[in-house]
């Protein structure tokens, strides 16, 4: 059953990012500003060409290809972590960085470039100027339930 609410969690996030970021893709120019939940969020389309903060931005193609092979490869350690009893927080933080991992990977082969929408507004240009999509919350979160999943073992 586990295996099952695990899929379902994975593609939950994958369908919601997606949604999100084909509204994102219709609604408002690159770079404009929107203040969300009195202000404390803000969203703001950004086209990432590269992975993590732009890194590898003129190497689309490497960054593409890296991205479907560590998706692949996760894909596999998911469902090898099913033949295994117990490890409910590893394999729900496999599900959670599967999902975002498939939305971002998506984008880059589909779109050529990533879709990102969330910003926060703190006083440091250089943090405020980092834009993230749901994906990479949920990578964030995956990778750490995977790392508390697997300390207790």
């Amino acid at each position: 059953m586990t295996i099952i609410l695990c899929a379902v969690l994975a593609m939950g996030i994958f369908v919601a990012d997606l949604l999100i970021k084909n509204y994102i893709e219709r609604s408002g120019t690159e770079g404009e500003e929107k203040p969300l939940c009195g202000g404390r969020i803000l969203i703001r389309k950004y086209h990432n060409t590269g992975a993590v903060l732009a890194i590898g931005k003129r190497r689309r193609g490497f960054v593409a290809a890296l991205s479907l092979a560590l998706t692949l490869g996760a894909t596999v350690l998911f469902l090898a972590t099913f033949t295994c009893r117990g490890s409910k927080l590893l394999k729900t933080g496999l599900a959670f960085l599967l999902g975002g991992a498939y939305s971002n990977t998506y984008d880059r082969l589909v779109r050529r470039y990533v879709v990102d929408y969330v910003s926060f507004p703190v006083k440091n240009k250089k943090i405020r100027n980092i834009v993230f999509n749901i994906s990479d919350f949920c990578i964030m979160i995956g990778a750490l339930l995977m790392v508390l999943g697997t300390a207790g073992d």
